[in-house]
């Protein structure tokens, strides 16, 4: 493999034959080429259904009230169910050992005025675990506390636009705004790149101070929950079926019913969606190896020609003493150092499109499509092993024709 002569005669070989190295290397860069962009663009769209994901926590459950369809122990069908504070603190005390963070949200629309500007956003009224539950940033100030729901104080964190939709360049922080005419004070300001403008014109509130403003209610219109991760996905599915049995018997609803509660778990939601994702890379990949082993059979072919092309050369060969394995070891060396050579451009140009493309196709539900470090390895392989084959099955033919028989050949 590293004797000298044998290198400089591959070498010697290749170029004096440059069109027909060309041709043989063109289909393997092809391939790799091809293969490289797909499977790229298959991690491309994984990225996109995580990015969906990864602004919230993902071991979290949302439960929602609904309206019980069916009549049971004496209520009638149609009845709306509604949750409060009791229901909250009930969760909170019967699940506590696998219950990292609980909060109620409360939803109100506004219309928000500092001096003369002014806006309508969505309000949410919200415990502290809340920031956890949505991996909010908080870019100044801080966060709704536990002093805010004790004294339903009036304060607010606003998101990002909502402080440059009304205050310009303003600090907002410290400053007094009034929201449906009820003055609050900005104690943060915070920011959620991942969901969008939609997200960071919201503005928190403690619950306590929304319910106290809007009939001294206890009702609230969502409770959401963060779990021990530790649980897995099979204790998280769990943990929300006992959650929705534990509520529709608190609240008399039909176990059968599947109206009256709903209960969302976030991990189910990814797992669902990555499980489509895998099956569109498995289909782009076996795409990609299938036009692998296209460039895999044109270079055997290639190499078929080759060896016949060479008849004569490898009959004298063999008549001053040349052994079987010399002549398969030199045509297998050849055909491995065009497989690696036209294959590492391919890679290489394969990474540059890959690159190029960046973000472009964001649209296209693929974000940052890119191939690791490990598959450009593991493609490296198959290549080597794929010219490897695609050279044997010649060489060993060449190995077994008789010197008189290849001196004869035209």
């Amino acid at each position: 493999m590293f004797d000298l002569d044998r290198w400089r005669e591959i070498l010697q070989t290749i170029n004096k034959n440059k069109l027909r190295t060309l041709l043989a290397g063109f289909t393997v860069t092809l391939g790799i080429l091809i293969f490289t962009v797909l499977f790229g663009m298959g991690n491309g769209l994984k990225n996109t259904f995580y990015e969906a994901f990864q602004d919230d926590a993902q071991n979290t459950i949302f439960i929602e009230p609904g309206f019980a369809k069916k009549p049971f122990k004496g209520f009638k069908k149609d009845r709306l169910i509604e949750f409060e504070n009791e229901d909250l603190e009930f969760l909170k005390e019967k699940f506590s050992g696998r219950i990292q963070h609980i909060t109620a949200r409360v939803y109100k629309g506004v219309v928000a005025k500092y001096k003369s500007e002014y806006g309508n956003y969505t309000v949410r009224a919200v415990h502290p675990s809340h920031q956890y539950l949505e991996q909010t940033d908080i870019e100044k100030g801080r966060y709704v506390n536990e002093n805010d729901i004790k004294t339903d104080a009036r304060v607010a964190v606003i998101g990002r636009l909502v402080e440059k939709d009304l205050f310009g360049t303003e600090d907002a922080v410290g400053k007094y705004f009034s929201m449906n005419k009820i003055v609050y004070r900005i104690v943060g300001v915070f920011s959620d790149k991942g969901s969008g403008d939609r997200e960071e014109r919201t503005i928190y509130t403690p619950v306590s101070t929304t319910q106290l403003i809007h009939k001294n209610t206890e009702k609230i219109d969502q409770i959401n929950l963060m779990y021990d991760i530790n649980i897995g996905a099979a204790g998280a599915d769990r943990l929300s079926k006992e959650i929705e049995r534990a509520l529709k018997k608190r609240h008399n609803i039909a176990p059968s019913d599947r109206n009256g509660i709903h209960v969302e778990n976030k991990v189910e939601d990814l797992n669902d969606t990555l499980q489509v994702a895998n099956v569109l890379q498995i289909i782009v990949l076996w795409i990609g190896i299938g036009t692998l082993l296209a460039g895999v059979i044109g270079i055997s072919n290639i190499m078929v020609y080759i060896v016949k092309e060479r008849t004569k050369e490898l009959g004298i060969r063999k008549a001053l003493g040349a052994k079987p394995s010399a002549v398969i070891g030199m045509i297998l060396q050849e055909t491995i150092v065009v497989t690696l050579i036209f294959g590492y451009i391919g890679l290489l140009i394969g990474n540059f499109v890959l690159n190029s493309m960046g973000d472009k196709l964001k649209d296209w539900f693929i974000t940052n499509p890119s191939v690791s470090q490990g598959t450009i390895i593991a493609a490296t392989i198959i290549l080597v092993l794929s010219g490897l084959i695609a050279g044997y099955i010649p060489a060993r033919r060449a190995a077994r024709v008789k010197p008189i028989v290849a001196l004869r050949d035209e």
